[in-house]
């Protein structure tokens, strides 16, 4: 390995969520200084390269007891606002303490000049879109604060859509696809230019989404179904139409969406990760694939631990004849290109 490793720019965290309900005194200064919980702290992302990423405001449901349906529960509306304005003052509040060492950024020359010079380069993103009404007014105000990606659903029904449910093996053709509130949501985020994260919707939310969506079709943080039949893993099909959009998937490390047996593994070798990212790369392209490590919110490869092991990553894609160029495409180039490319859409 490198002294100094790749920087790599994640498609996926949860660690907003993590310190959200923390019990410690403080953890936005256990995230700055470093507590070995979790996936990602400061010290460690700066040991494993991890020069930034989309970090995720979700609302757990209220309970995780599924219906008769076997959907999760959706949070209400006011609840969920609370906790995203809760969450969203995490991020804000570790940017304002870091002394420029974590940067929310709002723009991709953001992203360029934090990852150029070594600071955090966080982006606010909501993973399920309860705290938003139908009439859209929190996503305007979410979106001056600083929101600039967004999934309309977890893995639950809300207003806007019907996330697809966790089901192995499955396939994500589950359910019903958006509302006309979901409509109208995409919809604002075009104008807004709001990136739309396509992970966690089921197929026919996804097909809607690209009659409607103008800009490139994103998966933050999934897989390849035909390596692994999870519900929340992406079809060949729909593999190409994220290809013909100028589109990414960032791929998940959670096990339970890597393996072809669907088990929860923390002994997953590295490889198996690795033949995703081969996979979507020779069916759709080298340029369409990134990193969407779902840090802080499942089970990842004891191989790579948590933040500080990316550069065992790195090597593994090296091992497996990926270039220096193409490792830096998926490590943070495709990721800085779409969300540029996007944002300005």
């Amino acid at each position: 390995m490198t002294n100094s490793p790749v920087p790599v720019f994640d498609g996926h965290n949860d660690v907003l969520l993590r310190l959200r309900l923390s019990d410690a005194k403080d953890p936005v200064g256990d995230f700055l200084d470093g507590r070995k919980d979790g996936h990602i702290d400061l010290p460690r992302a700066r040991e494993g390269g991890l020069a930034g990423g989309l970090c995720a405001i979700y609302v757990p449901s209220p309970s995780m007891a599924k219906d008769q349906n076997g959907d999760f529960p959706t949070p209400a509306q006011p609840e969920a606002l609370n906790q995203t304005i809760a969450m969203a003052r995490i991020l804000l509040d570790i940017e304002r303490r870091s002394n420029g060492g974590v940067k929310v950024c709002r723009t991709a020359d953001d992203l360029r000049r934090s990852i150029a010079t070594g600071s955090f380069a966080a982006v606010m993103h909501i993973e399920g879109a309860e705290a938003i009404a139908g009439d859209l007014d929190a996503l305007y105000v979410l979106h001056q604060a600083g929101l600039r990606t967004l999934g309309p659903v977890w893995s639950r029904p809300n207003i806007f859509a019907y996330g697809v449910p966790f089901k192995f093996p499955s396939t994500p053709d589950i359910g019903p696809g958006l509302s006309d509130a979901g409509r109208d949501l995409i919809r604002a985020c075009n104008d807004l230019r709001i990136m739309v994260d396509l992970s966690h919707l089921n197929e026919a939310g996804f097909w809607d989404v690209a009659k409607i969506s103008k800009a490139p079709l994103v998966a933050s943080h999934s897989n390849a179904h035909a390596l692994s039949a999870h519900s929340r893993n992406l079809t060949d099909r729909q593999l190409d139409a994220i290809r013909d959009t100028g589109g990414l998937v960032g791929i998940n490390f959670g096990v339970l969406f890597l393996r072809d047996d669907g088990r929860r593994d923390e002994s997953t070798s590295l490889d198996v990760l690795v033949r995703h990212i081969d996979y979507i790369a020779e069916r759709i392209g080298i340029n369409h694939v990134a990193l969407g490590s779902d840090f802080d919110g499942t089970t990842v490869p004891s191989d790579l631990k948590d933040a500080s092991g990316l550069p065992r990553l790195i090597e593994a894609l090296r091992n497996q004849g990926f270039s220096d160029e193409d490792i830096a495409k998926i490590s943070f180039e495709n990721w800085i290109d779409v969300l540029d490319r996007s944002w300005a859409a």
